[in-house]
């Protein structure tokens, strides 16, 4: 949590297309911000990166991405940050891509950019903007330590979600691993 003056706030997270895009740790993600654990942060162009992504899933999933991330917008209008072009040019970045997401993160006080990808955001870079970087585990791992209820709850839900859309047993551990939740896991017991 971040902390103005002597009231803390919850953490304002950006969250980068890579995280997004795995349906069980997006819907963590929601789920986790619906109970006001954080807020999430994202831009048109982080949204428009992972309904891209998805194309590689078949023609459909383009569409059921685009339905989602409208549900996000709708869910979370205040998580949605207008680009900042000004901000942008003059970032450096080793992605030149990446800089749009920094941005994002600037232009919205952000405390933290949730993302796989650690080599595109240079802690110094970061720091320098008064920004961490997280990998999702960690992230989740840390609301975790702080919320156990909430986030044992929210974890339910998405199992429980992902067993109606399978018509299958979703056993805890196998679906947090394949969505690289390790640590999340382990504090779980699972």
């Amino acid at each position: 949590m971040g902390k103005v003056g002597n009231i803390a706030h919850p953490t304002k997270a950006v969250l980068d297309a890579c995280v997004l895009y795995p349906t069980i740790l997006r819907e963590i993600l929601q789920g986790a911000a619906a109970a006001e654990l954080y807020q999430p942060v994202f831009s048109e162009r982080i949204l428009k990166e992972w309904v891209l992504a998805t194309a590689k899933l078949g023609p459909a999933a383009p569409v059921i991405a685009e339905g989602e991330a409208a549900g996000l917008r709708a869910a979370f209008p205040r998580g949605l940050v207008r680009e900042h072009l000004e901000i942008e040019a003059r970032l450096i970045l080793p992605d030149p891509n990446d800089r749009h997401v920094l941005a994002t993160a600037i232009a919205s006080g952000a405390d933290v950019i949730v993302t796989f990808n650690a080599q595109d955001f240079p802690g110094h870079v970061l720091a320098s903007e008064g920004i961490t970087r997280r990998d999702p585990d960690g992230f989740l791992w840390e609301l975790q330590s702080r919320h156990p209820e909430a986030m044992v709850r929210i974890i339910e839900t998405v199992r429980a979600k992902a067993e109606a859309i399978s018509g299958q047993p979703q056993p805890l551990k196998p679906l947090l691993k394949r969505v690289r939740l390790f640590r999340l896991a382990k504090a779980l017991g699972v």
